[in-house]
């Protein structure tokens, strides 16, 4: 109650203010009329006659625009709009009055068309003064001298709201803009200089004694913001950037929620263009169904359907608070989309044919799999067999048994040559689908990736983690590489393969070029403000069933390019052996958990290609 009045006090001040300026313009004008001098009575008289009258128009016009709705300390462009409207009306309502009213000495043209301009720099300039003084502006000086100085990097649209957000910060002080447009160079923006180029990073922070940097290029592509990053590192600048663009236009975040540089702002790729209408038009009021729907990648795929409004989301896990967490997210973001969670594992095929009965799924995404290589080399390597195949098989059948459309898996870059029992087992489950797909009915489509930025059992967790405790961080080999995308990337693309795929085809996603994972450790322990003096890196050899690098085709395929220019398409040189899903599946049911020698054995009868690679070795 107490800040209501405080309010409306504040407010009727105002309006006192402005009514009174309007009364103080209307007399200056008949002033300024007669050259500096006081206007003859009869005119003074007139001007004081219709002063009441004048005084009665400003005020409807100004109460009934609503110049009160703001705060003098925040005036903006909103705010200078609504005046120069209020002060246009009565500019018009005034002599209407006076003319209807015709009493008194006629008034001079010139104080009709005097009044509005000084009544109009009146009430803006109080306003901006009002501002400048709040803001400590109005002197030069600087409101908080204890706030750090800080750098920004980049002086676009984003900056000049990041100036503007921070200049009531305690925080931080910006001293100066760094861009390399040369034609902005010597300019100023809210007060702050736009110093040089980003090159001049260096120079620029040792002159000014800065230890800070922001990044505010949100529209700019990974490799000029790993520039940026790169320049502030080699300065000895701490790093920060701004939001998202997506988050920023979503409206999710503003500006100043500044935030620490992530590896996806480096390692990612420019976005994925999707075709919305064809997604649509696939997603749109149908049920869809995701396996493995609480892990990373599901978990997203899930988030990029729900955009498309699904008439119904199966999502079906194994693990109970994966689930609920997946769940709960859904609830509170897209209470509109109806989710039907459901606890189950993909390989037991009386749960998984009663979901399918149920639901009757017109879209299947297989994203359910083991996927932690040397977990899956020694004791558990039938387990990786078992449940990467089997559940491919046992989900694929149901969604032919009730007419899915389409049925997509989740495979992996490790299916190709493959070195471990992860690879072959994705490699068995990609020629399961291949061989499914030659019935009529649900097509089958395949897409393959490498690794994504994040997600469960991803080295950048594990690198945290060994950064948070002092180091060190240990890579297995100093030349091992792999191919790395964002998880949304990666999500939109399979829902992109998804749509074009017709049967039978394994899309490969472009992974642009492979990273070191050396690389990778050096500028995460740069990003959390450390050197390689402070957090060593430490070489532990290859583990097992682990290569030095990944590829995405095998030596018996070849690519075609498709419409998508981050998406192939791989066909196989030879149709798939039909006796081959049978035989893997009687194997499984037959073997009762045979040692890892015993299963990589067989992997080799099935997969020509697959060559396991001993834990101190890896495959070329």
């Amino acid at each position: 109650m107490n800040r209501e009045l405080h309010f409306a006090a504040r407010a009727s001040l105002a309006f006192a203010h402005d009514v009174a300026a309007a009364g103080a313009a209307w007399l200056a004008a008949y002033w300024l009329r007669f050259n500096l001098e006081m206007p003859p009575e009869e005119f003074l008289r007139g001007a004081l006659d219709a002063l009441p009258g004048v005084l009665a128009v400003h005020a409807v016009a100004f109460w009934s625009l609503g110049l009160y709705r703001g705060l003098w300390r925040y005036a903006s462009l909103p705010d200078l709009r609504r005046i120069m409207a209020a002060v246009g009306l009565a500019a018009l309502a005034v002599p209407a009055l006076l003319t209807l009213a015709a009493q008194g000495a006629p008034v001079p043209r010139s104080v009709y068309l005097i009044t509005p301009v000084l009544l109009a720099g009146a009430m803006c300039g109080s306003r901006l003064l009002y501002r400048a003084w709040k803001e400590r502006q109005l002197l030069g000086l600087v409101r908080y001298p204890q706030a750090s100085p800080v750098l920004v990097l980049g002086a676009g649209s984003a900056a000049a709201n990041l100036l503007r957000e921070l200049a009531d910060s305690r925080q931080w002080r910006v001293v100066g803009l760094l861009d390399d447009d040369s034609g902005k160079h010597g300019s100023e923006m809210h007060g702050a200089k736009i110093l040089g180029t980003i090159d001049e990073t260096a120079r620029v922070a040792r002159r000014l004694g800065v230890t800070q940097a922001i990044i505010a290029m949100p529209g700019a592509t990974h490799g000029q913001r790993r520039r940026a990053v790169d320049q502030c590192n080699a300065a000895g600048l701490a790093v920060m950037t701004v939001p998202s663009y997506s988050d920023l236009v979503s409206g999710k975040v503003s500006v100043s929620a500044l935030r620490n540089v992530e590896l996806d702002d480096l390692l990612g790729r420019d976005p994925v263009a999707l075709d919305d209408a064809g997604l649509r038009g696939l997603i749109e009021g149908k049920c869809v169904l995701v396996t493995g729907a609480g892990g990373s990648i599901g978990a997203e795929l899930c988030r990029q359907i729900v955009r498309f409004s699904p008439g119904r989301l199966v999502l079906l896990d194994l693990s109970e608070f994966a689930l609920y967490s997946i769940e709960q997210e859904f609830r509170d973001r897209h209470p509109d989309v109806v989710v039907s969670p459901q606890i189950g594992d993909a390989k037991a095929e009386a749960r998984v044919r009663d979901l399918f009965a149920r639901y009757r799924p017109q879209l299947v995404f297989h994203a359910a799999a083991y996927k932690h290589v040397p977990l899956l080399e020694g004791g558990n390597a039938f387990q990786a067999v078992a449940n990467n195949v089997l559940s491919t098989v046992v989900t694929a059948r149901a969604a032919q048994a009730v007419g899915t459309e389409k049925f997509v898996l989740v495979s992996t870059d490790k299916a190709v040559n493959p070195t471990n029992v992860m690879g072959a087992s994705k490699r068995l489950a990609e020629l399961a689908c291949q061989a499914l797909a030659q019935a009529a009915g649900t097509q089958f489509v395949t897409v393959r990736f490498g690794n994504v930025l994040g997600s469960a059992g991803s080295v950048i967790p594990r690198f945290r983690e060994q950064i948070a405790r002092g180091g060190p961080v240990t890579v297995t080999h100093p030349a091992i590489q792999r191919y790395f995308m964002s998880i949304p990337e990666a999500s939109q693309l399979v829902l992109q393969a998804a749509l074009m795929g017709k049967g039978g085809e394994i899309f490969l996603l472009d992974m642009g070029e492979p990273v070191r994972i050396a690389d990778l450790a050096r500028q995460l322990i740069q990003l959390s403000g450390f050197s390689e003096e402070d957090i060593r890196i430490v070489y532990t050899g290859l583990r097992p069933g682990e290569k030095l690098y990944e590829e995405l085709l095998a030596d018996a395929e070849h690519s075609l390019p498709t419409p998508h220019r981050k998406l192939r398409v791989a066909r196989a040189a030879a149709s798939p052996n039909g006796a081959l899903l049978e035989e893997v599946l009687a194997w499984i049911a037959a073997v009762r958990d045979p040692g890892p020698e015993a299963v990589r054995e067989q992997l080799r009868a099935w997969i020509p290609e697959y060559a396991p690679a001993p834990g101190d070795q890896a495959k070329r």
